[in-house]
């Protein structure tokens, strides 16, 4: 058995803002593993400020994996408990080098062609003229479900485009989340979620930034919007420190990115202590190409979470790879009749 890794970057269609900036492309990695004629394939996402394991060592570390892949996965996940995008790769790429498909991890009726995957529409940060284009779009493509990136406009703008969408559209019609991505300060926080509050939104992802537990616990208890913990995760490793981050904090939501919080194993125990404190969750993304965002779709179907999914990113770039990953009327469908094309 041996193994490899490459680079690739992606190019996004249009530039794509967050809080954290704008996003022109975005670098990934692939392990490919070779054994007896069969090779397995696993992307290893990483985001550039965001990511834990967005260290210098990174690319050095790839390759120690791939020079050590003998080791098997147990044993290099748990010497890469710090590097969880690599865990992922890692966990893909096994799973594809024991299928009889390379891209077929967990079969099932999302994976025949069945049944879809219910997904948000995101809507990216930019002029007020922008956003309310991409709202309209995203309507009029039949999601029923819209996640809206707020915090680097201003935060009445934001707010008027809330109150229109609501003003066509009620809470029983289109189901709105906003992502602040850590933007508001603590003190302005809670008066920022009340007037948020009037439009009957389903939820704000991570209002303030992480690493203030006790003022997010705060918000938590107080706010009048639900709030779901993203980039919160990022970097507890002990499932102790799980347990008391999530005992501490008690969020209404919490929301699981494989590649940030490690992998299929990081984020099965992220939902087993979300469990037993009566935490929701859902699964997201996190910017992967068609084979990182095929791995993720399909665990996800298989954990059965009923709830809009944000995995609708595979048409963010011009260069991803060909899948048979299709979006229609707002749910992610896996056709059976389109075939993969990976060419690196």
């Amino acid at each position: 058995m041996t193994a490899a890794y490459r680079k690739y970057i992606l190019d996004f269609k249009r530039p794509s803002g967050t809080s954290r900036g704008v996003l022109n492309k975005k670098e990934t990695w692939f392990v490919i593993i070779s054994k007896n004629g069969k090779r397995g394939i696993g992307e290893c996402g990483v985001l550039r400020s965001l990511s834990i394991d967005d260290t210098p060592d990174y690319e050095e570390k790839l390759k120690w994996t791939c020079d050590n892949i003998h080791l098997g996965r147990e044993v290099l996940s748990d010497h890469l408990k710090h590097y969880p995008s690599i865990q992922f790769g890692l966990e893909q790429a096994f799973l594809s080098l024991e299928s009889d498909n390379e891209f077929l991890l967990f079969p099932s009726d999302f994976t025949l062609g069945k049944v879809p995957i219910e997904i948000n529409g995101l809507i990216w940060m930019g002029e007020a003229s922008f956003m309310k284009q991409q709202i309209k779009d995203k309507l009029e493509q039949g999601f029923r479900c819209i996640k809206m990136k707020i915090g680097a406009i201003d935060f009445d703008t934001e707010i008027n485009l809330l109150r229109a969408v609501r003003k066509e559209f009620s809470a029983g019609d289109i189901e709105l989340r906003v992502d602040a991505n850590g933007a508001f300060l603590p003190d302005e926080a809670l008066e920022k979620l009340k007037r948020l509050s009037q439009y009957e939104l389903h939820s704000i992802e991570q209002p303030i930034k992480q690493g203030q537990p006790d003022k997010m616990a705060m918000l938590c208890e107080q706010t009048p919007l639900p709030i779901a913990l993203d980039e919160e995760l990022i970097g507890v490793f002990d499932a102790t420190e799980k347990r008391k981050l999530i005992q501490t904090i008690r969020p209404q939501f919490i929301i699981l990115k494989p590649s940030l919080v490690g992998g299929y194993r990081g984020s099965e125990e992220w939902i087993d202590i979300a469990d037993n404190a009566k935490t929701a969750w859902w699964v997201t993304s996190a910017l992967e190409s068609n084979i990182g965002l095929n791995a993720i779709a399909q665990w996800t179907y298989a954990l059965g979470n009923k709830m809009p999914q944000g995995l609708g990113t595979g048409a963010l770039y011009t260069n991803n790879f060909d899948s048979p990953l299709e979006v229609k009327r707002g749910r992610l469908h896996y056709n059976t009749s389109l075939n993969w094309k990976f060419n690196l």
